[in-house]
């Protein structure tokens, strides 16, 4: 008698009820003193510390919108960033649009502040 295939034993699987494999399963782990469920509490404990996030470190300040207050934000974002008026207008104008990239929080969230205090919408990413 020749060893069944991996495909055979699937195929033999899939014709079985659950509660024929759960009973097999059950055979087995007492059969060899191993449990199915060990592998599936490692990767769960493994996940959580796989899944931790990095503290971001660079944001874009992005203008969603000028607001009412198109030229007031105009100015702002010349003071924040020292473009000239047209690039500033620019920024206001192709909205929504990065205003600066890649600095740290505290200034994204001073340049934020500021934007939103004269009528800016803004978002940091």
């Amino acid at each position: 008698m020749s060893e069944p295939t991996k495909e055979q034993v699937v195929e033999w699987l899939g014709s079985r009820s659950v509660l024929e494999i759960a009973a097999l399963v059950k055979e087995l782990e007492e059969k060899w003193e191993v449990s199915a469920a060990a592998p599936v509490a490692v990767a769960a404990v493994a996940a959580p510390a796989a899944e931790e996030v990095e503290e971001k470190t660079e944001f874009t300040v992005m203008l969603l919108s000028g607001g009412d207050t198109k030229i007031n934000v105009i100015k702002e974002i010349r003071a924040l960033t020292g473009l000239g008026l047209v690039e500033a207008k620019n920024v206001v104008e192709g909205a929504p649009r990065a205003v600066k990239e890649g600095i740290a929080k505290a200034e994204a969230e001073e340049m934020k502040k500021r934007l939103e205090a004269v009528g800016g919408k803004v978002e940091l990413r």
